[in-house]
């Protein structure tokens, strides 16, 4: 039987223990918070960039795919459609958005990698892995059918023109 000193002592040495394991799990959380805060800010910062195949269009996007800058070549101007021009905006902007995602993927893809999940930590709880919904893929690209049609003909014949001032007005 143990006496009131050694169930102290044991709660004491049992606290010193758990005051070492919070310690030790606050002290990581920090770390993981400082990566996490550097590793977003990364992604956050990423960019794209990309020319479409026949190289008459480059587009640069942000993080989120939003356009930010585009230029054309001079050839791009001289020597395409308006459907072909869409059709190479398109095709860049989609790769750019691509890269972009690629290299903010890429920015917290090591964080991701040794998180543990609750289970892991408590042995009855819940998985949130399955409750945090991955990203939207950004789509491949694609050449959307043309629904620009050139203006047709207009006819002039029958045309006469008004004038504000008449004849029956002098």
């Amino acid at each position: 039987m143990t006496g009131p000193d050694g169930r102290e002592a044991e709660l004491e040495a049992r606290n010193a223990a758990m005051r070492e394991q919070v310690s030790s799990l606050l002290e990581g959380l920090q770390r993981q918070t400082a990566q996490l805060q550097e590793a977003q800010d990364n992604a956050l910062s990423a960019t794209g960039e990309a020319t479409s195949s026949d190289g008459a269009v480059t587009v640069r996007v942000n993080a989120a795919g939003v356009v930010t800058g585009t230029s054309l070549t001079s050839p791009a101007l001289r020597s395409t459609t308006p459907e072909k021009l869409a059709a190479s905006f398109t095709e860049a902007a989609q790769a750019a958005a691509r890269h972009a995602r690629a290299k903010a993927d890429a920015a917290v893809a090591p964080l991701q990698e040794d998180v543990p999940d609750l289970p892991d930590l408590f042995p009855d709880a819940p998985s949130l892995a399955r409750l945090i919904p991955s990203a939207p893929e950004v789509p491949e690209p694609n050449t959307p059918p043309a629904t620009s049609h050139p203006p047709e003909e207009e006819d002039w014949d029958d045309f006469e023109p008004r004038s504000r001032f008449r004849k029956d007005r002098w």
